[in-house]
């Protein structure tokens, strides 16, 4: 080989590290990706290639020796009692076999291995010393991670204190496991952001990994988080002989864990388990990029040990990227129920992920200059989440000159009304509150299955209904009769019977889905549920003040104001009589025991050691009285629980004159 062809190697070595290092930095920092993984897999493995090719060149600093990132700066760090290793990634049977021969070369004997489904979110290390949750960080460079403990309080799935098994909790257990978002959350989150002028997320990963690192937990937990357990670093008190077993364990001990996996006795079994996962995997509520082989023995597995990167006993099985190529035809412009107007592709009909694609979003003006994307272009489309097409990218090599600059109308395609885009939005509204297409969009955000939950009130239904002058605000739907329903297209006497059926049952389906339904701006599922518990009726709501809205935990100043906003219309006063008129229940059961919102306001630090009661364990029960625990201290803190040995932050609360307690007062407060 030529000198110059080492050099034209080498130059090119370097330039691949610096762009894997800037993917790298704006994935795993930023939480802002800006290459699909099929791009960044292509590019890593390109390198391994030539650093294999050229061993004198590799360094210790190339992204094929990296482990995991850099840690963000906005969270504190904790170095996890063992390092958590990446996997080394197979994309085919031939390399799983590979993998196989690795493995039982070194044990010389053949193994079981437990196949799980890869999970698409953000990796996490749970810490538990005598049961109770220490901390949680995320992966970080492997040595180090982010502290997200309050954020990871937040995730239901993710237990607060380990259940005893046959007797035993462990002194201390570090378990690892993927936090991810269910499609169904993701989708219904990028549709608020949308609705309220916010770029939406690229996908469920994403959307998990931002959410996980919100400064406010608040946040975390209106985002529906889930996590999967499946691997452990440190543990004192227990022992295994398998992993198949260590997962038993792990259900056991109130983790949850993916059902799906599966114990193999031979590779071959593991080949025709990815094989037919491949498939399988668009039928799951969450996103999967591929599968993880795991030999089965722990004792195999140390006796196998791992590289400084990846473990010898684990392979990831990666899917194939599901992308298409087609011609985008036209852009449409929709509007929403809050009257965003909404550019989507019309395409040339390919399939994509088992499904025929015709059309896909563009989300908003920005999207369609930031990808530079016109009307005639070859486009590659993926499905965000496995749920949304989507177009990725523009394909500029394959213009013809032909191709159209979209821009968005200045003024509604529905009402021709004016169109408006607000000051720290990314979106563009309608701003005529009689838009057609505002009601219409509203009428069947009020049906749908997570507001009145109105079965057989489908969009065409309820097109019909408009079309037919029959209804134009919720309340006419209880005003139906069977003549007027059946009469319509495609309805029957027994259609319109069971229609008006399920409307007389959403009678009785409680004041929270009835907020939600209304469509309140800022105001979701969560926030609805929230808000009924909290007065108990509709009346009770209508008399709240901003104040008594932003004290309860999940409403802040933003949502305060819409609320207040939106029950103060006179429409809106109309339609609320007219609605309680026809029947429609407007309480709820206000569920909180007595005095179980006493500490409501109140925000508590927590410093030192106590005396009975770890920090956690006295966070719970501040928590479970309506209280919020805060990390550090401020003017707006209410007390600081100091313990033996605490440091700066009682030096601030004695600074700033932030009344102190001690455990007996903080028992006592909690009491009365």
């Amino acid at each position: 080989m030529t000198a110059s062809q080492e050099g034209a190697a080498r130059q090119e070595i370097e330039e691949l590290r610096q762009r894997l290092q800037e993917y790298s930095y704006q994935y795993y920092v930023l939480d802002a990706p800006v290459v699909e993984d099929v791009e960044f897999d292509g590019l890593l493995r390109k390198l391994q290639q030539l650093e294999e090719a050229y061993p004198q060149w590799k360094t210790a600093d190339s992204p094929t020796q990296r482990i995991g990132a850099a840690v963000a700066s906005g969270f504190g760090k904790v170095r996890h009692l063992e390092p958590m290793k990446s996997l080394a990634n197979a994309f085919s049977a031939a390399e799983l076999q590979s993998f196989h021969g690795r493995v039982t070369g070194a044990l010389g004997q053949d193994v079981q291995y437990v196949v799980e489904p890869k999970i698409d979110g953000l990796a996490i290390n749970l810490c538990y010393q005598d049961g109770v949750l220490l901390w949680a960080a995320t992966r970080g460079d492997g040595f180090e991670g982010e502290e997200v403990t309050a954020n990871v309080r937040t995730i239901r799935s993710i237990p607060l204190k380990l259940r005893p098994v046959n007797g035993v909790v462990p002194a201390l257990l570090e378990v690892r496991g993927e936090v991810f978002m269910p499609r169904k959350s993701f989708q219904r989150l990028n549709e608020e952001k949308e609705e309220n002028g916010e770029a939406p997320f690229a996908n469920p990963r994403n959307a998990a990994a931002g959410s996980l690192r919100q400064m406010d937990p608040q946040v975390t937990a209106d985002r529906e988080l889930d996590a999967f357990l499946y691997g452990h670093g440190v543990c004192e008190g227990l022992e295994w002989q398998a992993h198949s077993e260590f997962l038993s364990y792990l259900k056991e001990a109130g983790f949850k864990v993916n059902p799906l996996y599966r114990l193999c006795s031979t590779m071959d079994e593991v080949v025709v388990r990815c094989e037919e996962w491949d498939t399988l995997r668009h039928e799951l509520p969450y996103e999967t990029d591929g599968l993880v082989v795991k030999v089965d023995s722990l004792a195999a597995q140390q006796l196998l040990g791992s590289t400084a990167k990846d473990p010898r006993w684990a392979m990831a099985y990666k899917f194939q990227a599901e992308q298409a190529l087609t011609v985008l035809l036209d852009i449409e412009t929709g509007v929403g129920r809050t009257g965003v107007l909404t550019p989507t592709a019309v395409l040339e009909p390919v399939r994509l992920a088992g499904t025929t694609v015709s059309r896909a979003s563009l989300h908003n003006e920005d999207y369609l200059r930031e990808k530079d994307i016109r009307i005639g272009d070859t486009v590659r489309i993926h499905k965000a989440g496995e749920i949304i097409p989507e177009v990725l990218a523009v394909l500029p090599e394959k213009r013809t000159g032909t191709e159209r600059v979209f821009s968005m109308p200045k003024h509604c395609p529905e009402c021709g009304g004016p169109v408006e885009r607000l000051t720290g939005e990314v979106a563009q509204r309608c701003v005529n509150s009689a838009c057609p297409a505002l009601l219409r969009e509203g009428l069947i955000h009020f049906s749908s299955r997570d507001a009145m939950n109105i079965d057989g009130l489908g969009p065409a239904v309820v097109h019909a209904l408009l079309k037919a002058g029959l209804v134009k605000d919720p309340a006419d739907f209880y005003a139906l009769n069977v003549e007027a329903v059946a009469a319509l297209e495609r309805m029957g006497e027994k259609s319109a019977a069971n229609l008006l059926a399920a409307i007389e049952a959403s009678k009785q389906a409680g004041l929270s889905r009835l907020l939600f339904a209304l469509g309140m701006r800022h105001v979701g599922v969560k926030a609805a549920r929230t808000l009924a518990r909290a007065f108990g009726s509709m009346e009770a709501l209508q008399q709240a003040d901003e104040m008594t809205l932003m004290a309860l935990p999940e409403v802040g100043a933003k949502m305060a104001v819409s609320i207040l906003e939106y029950l103060q219309k006179d429409a809106v006063k109309l339609l609320v009589v007219r609605l309680q008129e026809a029947g429609v229940v407007m309480t709820e059961e206000m569920t909180q025991e007595a005095g179980a919102n006493r500490l409501q306001g109140l925000t508590f630090v927590l410093t030192g050691t106590l005396p009975s009661l770890s920090r956690q364990e006295a966070g719970v029960l501040i928590e479970a009285q309506g209280g919020k625990v805060s990390g550090s201290v401020s003017k707006k803190t209410s007390y600081v629980v100091a313990g033996e040995a605490a440091g700066s932050k009682l030096e601030k609360a004695q600074t700033l004159g932030v009344k102190v307690l001690d455990e007996a007062a903080l028992l006592a407060l909690l009491a009365e």
